[in-house]
């Protein structure tokens, strides 16, 4: 179903659920003006649908030592003939790694974005050489760090 034949209700449940989404069902149905049954099958559809596709806690990265948050482009080594096959094994691979929380295939010059999350300086750099650098798809990489959070979301506003 397209954002367009969402209603204004599916719309307000979905942004009341990504605010809080340990809200019981009781306390959305009472912010969407729905009794509980049909916000509880709203909901419901909504995740059928593939609309809500999970609930996860927030976890501060401080506090479990991962701290560090680098940005690595990475740029691949592709031979003709086969020019999606270290792309490929790329992505596969980078589902393994653990300190990479986000990936991004590019347009342009480099392949690649990861969001690195890591402890400390050291821990990135083990990872970096010691697991990016050996990769054999790799034939670059660069890194930048994140000096000051100034605005985090994971909230998509639907309108």
């Amino acid at each position: 179903m397209p954002i367009n034949q969402l209603d204004k209700i599916d719309k307000q449940i979905i942004n009341e659920l990504q605010q809080d989404g340990r809200l019981s069902n009781l306390e959305l149905a009472d912010r969407v003006a729905l009794s509980p049954s049909p916000c509880l099958r709203r909901v419901k559809r909504l995740e059928d649908e593939g609309y809500i596709t999970g609930y996860t806690a927030k976890v501060d990265p401080d506090k479990i030592g991962c701290g560090l948050i680098a940005y690595v482009s990475i740029h691949l080594n592709k031979v003709s003939g086969s020019s999606h096959a270290p792309m490929e094994a790329f992505a596969r691979d980078v589902q393994k790694w653990p300190e990479v929380v986000e990936c991004y295939a590019l347009s342009g010059e480099m392949d690649y974005i990861l969001r690195v999350q890591v402890k400390d300086l050291a821990a990135f750099s083990a990872f970096s050489m010691n697991v990016l650098m050996k990769h054999p798809s790799v034939i670059d990489m660069r890194s930048s760090f994140a000096l000051q959070k100034i605005k985090e979301s994971k909230m998509l506003y639907v309108k």
